[in-house]
């Protein structure tokens, strides 16, 4: 089977997009598992951190669905939405459309740029809950804000949400990537706490609204980058530390920068997310099912647009040392 892809990413959270709306290529739900964990691996495979699937839909433009490099779905993926917000703005000749994902349908725009010539794009992240019920998390209370959570640490305290996929977040002084990967490998092998699993983020405050933001990625692991999670942070930061509402705040991460503006109306938060969705290449994937086997042909390399991220990427280290 030829497959047509894009190898894309945001915020250097990389991403296979395959377009089903171009081509309708009858996957079954084995298939997308199956090539996710394929064509994903980063020693054997194209390597990513999952595949997105854009799909009909008969309540908005497109459908999102992303599987993550271990095969398992994701509720929601900010980073890999706004990479199928500007294939789909682009394919239309829109710049406001809508994407319908798992829990909603949520309204995409190409917006101003972030950086000089990036060009940008802002996805809502909704539905946002404190209630433990929604991530799910089995913990005796409604909501689980600044609290310790002694199964995973005895120094950290999280505080614990879905956007709509679930997260918990801890602010700390320095972020120590070590012990963050420890902490969510533990994290994602408690059932009886996280049943279906966590990701994990620790949010270092480096000024008032700009914040480093490090993520362990439940199906991932450490990441450049995790678009909920950043939008997860953001809120948390509003909540607990100094950043402000209606104002964008600057999350910088490993694989570059965005900008999240958190909102509440009528006692509900949401979150825009603004960044880029920077394509690397496009090519095709001529992928035999039953040996696992497959061949990458016609690649095509967006140059202009991926020397113009390197200078996102330099910029946003030098804003953490890097």
């Amino acid at each position: 089977m030829k497959i047509p892809f894009i190898k894309c990413h945001g915020s250097g959270n990389d991403f296979i997009l395959i377009d089903e709306i171009e081509n309708d290529f009858g996957f079954s739900e084995k298939d997308r598992r199956e090539l996710s964990i394929l064509l994903c691996d980063r020693q054997d495979g194209i390597g990513s951190d999952g595949i997105l699937f854009v799909m009909p839909s008969d309540k908005a433009e497109g459908r999102m669905r992303m599987f993550n490099s271990d095969g398992t779905e994701a509720e929601m993926c900010g980073n890999g939405l706004r990479c199928v917000a500007r294939h789909m703005i682009e394919k239309l000749g829109k710049t406001e459309i809508a994407i319908e994902t798992e829990k909603a349908v949520l309204p995409v725009s190409q917006v101003e740029e972030i950086f000089p010539e990036i060009d940008t794009f802002s996805v809502m992240i909704d539905p946002v809950s404190f209630k433990v019920e929604s991530l799910p998390m089995n913990y005796n209370g409604e909501e689980a804000v600044d609290v310790a959570i002694p199964e995973l640490s005895a120094e950290r305290t999280f505080t614990a949400l879905s956007v709509p996929n679930p997260h918990i977040v801890s602010i700390v002084d320095n972020v120590d990537q070590d012990e963050l990967s420890a902490v969510g490998k533990k994290a994602n092998d408690l059932p009886e706490v996280f049943p279906n699993g966590v990701n994990v983020s620790y949010v270092q405050i480096l000024e008032k609204n700009k914040i480093f933001v490090r993520t362990f990625e439940r199906g991932v692991g450490l990441t450049n980058a995790c678009g909920t999670a950043m939008s997860a942070s953001s809120l948390v930061s509003t909540i607990l530390g100094p950043n402000e509402k209606d104002t964008p705040i600057v999350v910088i991460n490993k694989g570059g920068l965005v900008n999240c503006v958190v909102e509440k109306e009528e006692g509900r938060f949401s979150i825009q997310l603004r960044g880029n969705g920077t394509n690397v290449y496009q090519a095709v994937v001529d992928v035999d099912p039953e040996a696992r086997t497959f061949a990458v042909s016609e690649q095509s390399f967006f140059e202009k647009e991926n020397k113009t991220y390197e200078k996102l990427e330099a910029f946003a280290a030098s804003e953490i040392g890097g």
